[in-house]
């Protein structure tokens, strides 16, 4: 599932420093206590493809997201499931799927520290929502508190298991400085051999100098190796990002960063040595009642699954709205470039999806929700990409109910 690589590291800084916020989810979700949230949906869905016959779904699915109020140890878990079945057409998502997301953290005086682990098992290459299944009504259009997925290819008719552990140690000698240490672990398994496994270590150090209460600077220095369970190929990335950061006004904070990354591999025939550009940049605008964001970043990847490593290119964006007490508005969308190290093979996947969510009554919501995905290939006849990776436009819609009682608005929480 969610990756923890070289272009995570970038994405990691360009976040944290800009200390993004994003309105909770006021819909689709049921409040039970103080800090647990839950809700239960049904859907279904139609997918139209250009190239493949058209099918239905229909999927029954949970969420849990708690999150404690103890500054001291704070704790938060996500988790997203269910099963989805194919009523016509092929059965390309038929099955269950599993997103689970963990982090414990410990604030003393000057220190925080902050471990996590991220797991998922999911029939396709994810895109949107925190689960990345399209069309099961989750909220959509607000930016992940988790990684995004080392999938950067996007795939049908595939299933794909992803852990990552993280652990992130920062450490505050003055109120303007901040010098923070990182380290994480993650695997990318295809249960039924139609991917390339792999392995990924990484390891970070970061300085933030805030220069005001307006502006601030960065260094950040990030190591990434990649290795592949039976092959013997393995590279490391070493990249050095410099970043200025600018919070604008009370709800809009901007962050650039780039340097200098180079690529060392055990195989020079398979991924040679080079020196390019690593960069990130993000934005991010919060109102009551909406909030956007934006960000870009340019690294490395295992591959995306398919590939012995990549350069990777992604760009997202994200913006929610809520009208009165019943109805949201979510819009997401992004783009995904991927260039194979030492062959002619790269994808240019972008996916974008709507959704409505209504209360519709004091327990019920409805949604109504549209997900296009397209992705394109450009590869050497010599090493052609499985036949299950995506090389058209699909267009997915869909309709649902969900038990959600109503809840207070966020800022009143």
């Amino acid at each position: 599932m969610r990756r923890t690589h070289s272009l995570l590291i970038l994405l990691f800084t360009a976040c944290g420093v800009a200390n993004a916020q994003v309105v909770p989810a006021a819909t689709g979700i049921v409040r039970a206590g103080k800090n647990l949230q839950y809700a239960a949906r049904y859907d279904e869905t139609a997918v139209f493809s250009s190239d493949q016959t058209n099918w239905q779904t229909a999927t029954t699915s949970g969420s849990l997201n708690y999150m404690n109020t103890n500054e001291r140890h704070p704790f938060t878990a996500q988790y997203t499931g269910g099963y989805t079945w194919t009523l016509t057409g092929p059965d390309y998502q038929s099955g269950q799927f599993h997103q689970l997301f963990l982090t414990q953290g410990l604030n003393w005086r000057k220190w925080k520290f902050l471990a996590g682990d991220d797991a998922s098992y999911l029939p396709q290459a994810p895109t949107t929502g925190f689960s990345g299944i399209p069309g099961i009504g989750e909220p959509i259009g607000v930016s992940p508190i988790n990684p995004v997925t080392g999938q950067t290819i996007l795939t049908l008719n595939t299933h794909a298991v992803e852990n990552n552990g993280t652990v992130d140690l920062e450490y505050n000698p003055r109120i303007q400085t901040a010098i923070s240490f990182g380290g994480s672990s993650g695997l990318l398994r295809y249960p039924n051999g139609d991917g390339l496994d792999t392995n990924d270590e990484s390891g970070t150090a970061t300085l933030v100098q805030s220069l005001d209460g307006r502006n601030a600077l960065s260094a950040n220095y990030a190591y990434s190796n990649f290795s592949y369970p039976g092959y013997n190929v393995s590279f490391a990335t070493n990249t050095g990002l410099f970043g200025y950061q600018r919070k604008w006004t009370r709800n809009l904070a901007t962050n650039l960063a780039a340097g200098p990354m180079y690529i060392s591999s055990s195989v020079t025939s398979v991924v040679p040595n080079s020196l390019s550009v690593g960069a990130s940049a993000s934005a991010t605008y919060l109102l009551r009642f909406t909030s956007a964001g934006a960000s870009f970043t340019r690294g490395t990847n295992g591959g995306g699954g398919y590939l012995f490593g990549s350069v990777v290119d992604i760009a997202t964006g994200n913006f929610t709205k809520q009208f009165g007490l019943n109805l949201t508005i979510g819009l997401t969308g992004g783009y995904e470039r991927t260039d194979a190290f030492s062959t002619f093979t790269s994808t240019n996947g972008a996916f974008g999806g709507a959704q409505g969510t209504y209360q519709l009554t004091q327990n019920l919501i409805i949604f109504a929700n549209y997900t296009g995905i397209e992705q394109s290939i450009q590869q050497s006849l010599a090493t052609p990409l499985p036949t299950n990776v995506l090389n058209e436009m699909m267009h997915t819609i869909g309709f649902g109910i969900g038990f959600s009682p109503r809840q207070a608005h966020p800022r009143q929480q």
